[in-house]
């Protein structure tokens, strides 16, 4: 995490009245122009502003003043913190400029049309909107709908490229998941199913038992005439007899 200077301009004066530090010197340590700290030391610059003294609130050190002193080139260094505070993780949508605030329509237009798998939250969280202006802009009801154009929201400012990539990420992990469900097993209905076991036992009944398919049971069966079935149970009768 980079740190900032506190007050440099306050700080800026500090070091002039109190420092025999050059105008480059105070001007690269508070990031400021040395006209600047130029106009700060004849009093033009800065005359309401009441002097900060970066050693008391540890933002620098008296031995690193004493050595950039004694040496002019020497660019003076922000001490490390002692303590180190944890970031804030910011809750509820982005903090958008007001100067921006007109192209959020532009940014959920492009977002919609060319990340359809953002969420409605997503979308709020990139370019700090509301849910209805999202609707609106999707349903092409905005009030300024004609007029509206399709703008990338990393190149209007409204979020980093870092946070529009992390959405999409998290966007696409339900993807494939909601992918297989559409595409799972269905049950079939009673009529589907009975009109696949049709098909299919038309298939079993073919005439020449073709196409890896068997001859139902009643077709290798033979045609029997009702006089030869008599005439063969006599003759086995007649054969047991005649054993006896």
């Amino acid at each position: 995490m980079s740190q900032t200077l506190l007050m440099p301009k306050a700080t800026a004066v500090w070091l002039v009245d109190n420092t025999a530090l050059s105008f480059e010197q105070i001007a690269a340590f508070c990031t400021l122009h040395p006209l600047e700290v130029q106009g700060i030391a004849d009093g033009d610059v800065a005359s309401g502003i009441m002097g900060a003294n970066p050693i008391q609130n540890g933002q620098l050190t008296k031995e690193e003043i004493e050595k950039a002193e004694g040496n002019p080139n020497y660019r003076m260094k922000l001490s490390e913190p002692k303590v180190r505070v944890a970031a804030v993780k910011r809750k509820g949508p982005r903090y958008t400029p007001i100067s921006r605030r007109n192209e959020r329509p532009n940014a959920i237009k492009w977002l919609v049309r060319n990340h359809p798998e953002l969420k409605d939250a997503q979308i709020m969280r990139l370019v700090g909107t509301t849910k209805s202006t999202i609707e609106s802009v999707r349903e092409n009801s905005h009030w300024n709908a004609a007029n509206l154009t399709a703008m990338d929201p990393v190149t209007l400012g409204l979020c980093s490229q870092i946070d529009l990539d992390l959405e999409v990420k998290r966007a696409s992990k339900d993807a494939p998941a909601q992918a297989e469900l559409n595409e799972g097993t269905t049950l079939l209905t009673a009529e589907e199913a009975l009109a696949r076991a049709g098909g299919r036992g038309h298939e079993h009944m073919s005439e020449d038992g073709g196409d890896g398919f068997e001859p139902s049971h009643d077709r290798r069966q033979e045609d029997f005439d009702a006089d030869s079935v008599f005439a063969k149970l006599k003759s086995l009768k007649t054969d047991a007899a005649d054993e006896e």
